[in-house]
């Protein structure tokens, strides 16, 4: 079993009186990790009760409150106990449900999961405004990867690893690149295997989320926006050109986007700016959350760390998962002269400029549109991240650090 960063967050949630809602897309591994859970709460004595609303049998006993009500008190009685409900979207209007159930004020603790449609982040989110904890679940990160496929060896140092075990760990970055962070695609054997998953978690989205979402209109014009953005992904997108590639009004293309995100399948990144007359305002860029993906969508499996996009989509993830919180906000720069940032990290503390560099580096490069956005906004600190070259070097006020990839699990910005 991979061991996933996000139990300790589940775990610690169990605590909190509040429904622990964990979200995530089809296939990234919340049964597993709930089942993982539960286990463990047996194993302690617990009085646990799981329910799948995929499965008709248990299904049945969601008609209604009373029902549900009647069949947990058969099963653990009116004491303390854990009440786990997989696959919460299948049931109809289920933020209310579950809102009645919570304002009972039962000695039962929910926790729930949904893949990714809209009725549970939007509807089921609101019904239990001050009732829910909700912890996204993301692909397995290359972190997690890694230590899983060294048996969880280096668990303890796994920088040093790193830092010596560079010929191992580069043939891990370009399988990671190339297949990305499904459970199911990380742990099958093979490389045609791998692609037959992925091809089966591609078809399950489209036709239980998307053609769902649609009412069954258009999946064929939103699978070709996902493979026109995968040949897109880092690049900025021009909403009217894409609209006419697809086929479709510019105001339904944002729709679409809109549902792909919402859905866990790519993120949208604004611009940054301050001068509205010299840099951009609104254009956005696209990257995917998982890697493979990406890959599935443009029909390549091979891209590794030659694909200087699908690196800077990886570095994105590693950002997005670190710094993309209340504190921090991540955006891209770009002037109207075509001046660009990849990244831009920024908080009430300041902002911070990060450069993706594919290539093995062997002394600094500062480059001329990284050196203007030095120039405009002065920051403290700004980070050029590549494979394996470590160096600072001050420009002006701002000092520059290059570091490969793997120190972003580590660092705190700004130091």
């Amino acid at each position: 079993m991979i061991k996933r960063n996000v139990k300790n967050r589940i775990v610690k949630s169990l605590e909190l009186r509040e429904v622990s809602i964990i979200i995530g897309a089809r296939q990234i591994g919340k049964t597993t990790i709930l089942k993982d859970i539960i286990a463990d709460l047996r194993n302690s004595g617990n009085r646990v009760l799981y329910f799948n609303l995929d499965i008709e049998d248990d299904s049945k006993h969601f008609s209604t409150q009373q029902q549900l009500l009647n069949k947990i008190e058969l099963e653990v009685g009116l004491e303390n106990a854990y009440i786990f409900i997989d696959e919460i979207q299948q049931k109809e209007n289920a933020g209310r449900f579950l809102k009645g159930m919570f304002d009972m004020g039962l000695p039962y603790k929910f926790i729930v999961t949904g893949s990714g449609s809209i009725e549970l982040k939007e509807k089921i989110s609101e019904a239990l405004t001050g009732r829910k904890y909700l912890i996204e679940m993301k692909p397995v990160s290359f972190l997690e990867f890694v230590n899983y496929k060294t048996q969880y060896k280096y668990e303890d140092r796994i920088e040093k690893f790193f830092e010596i075990e560079k010929e191992k760990n580069q043939l891990l970055l370009n399988e990671y690149l190339a297949f990305g962070g499904y459970p199911a695609v990380i742990t099958a054997d093979t490389i045609e295997r791998k692609q037959e998953i992925m091809n089966e978690i591609f078809v399950s989205y489209i036709t239980k989320d998307i053609s769902f979402l649609l009412g069954v209109r258009f999946p064929d014009k939103f699978i070709k926006m996902i493979k026109l953005l995968a040949v897109q992904s880092g690049g900025i997108i021009n909403y009217s050109q894409l609209a006419q590639d697809t086929g479709m009004r510019t105001e339904t293309l944002k729709t679409f986007l809109w549902y792909a995100e919402q859905t866990f399948i790519i993120k949208i990144v604004k611009p940054y700016y301050t001068n509205q007359k010299k840099e951009l305002t609104k254009s956005p860029t696209i990257y995917f959350n998982d890697l493979g993906m990406l890959n599935f969508s443009k029909n390549s499996f091979n891209g590794g760390v030659q694909d200087g996009m699908v690196f800077q989509n990886f570095i994105y993830s590693i950002l997005d998962e670190r710094f993309s919180h209340g504190l921090y906000k991540i955006n891209y720069w770009r002037t109207k002269d075509k001046a660009e940032v990849d990244f831009v990290i920024h908080s009430q503390g300041g902002v911070i400029p990060v450069e993706v560099k594919q290539k093995s580096m062997s002394k600094v490069a500062i480059s001329r549109s990284y050196r203007s956005f030095l120039t405009s906004y002065e920051p403290k600190s700004g980070y050029i991240i590549n494979l394996e070259y470590s160096d600072s070097v001050y420009i002006n006020k701002s000092r520059v650090l290059v570091m490969p990839y793997w120190r972003l699990f580590s660092i705190v910005l700004g130091e």
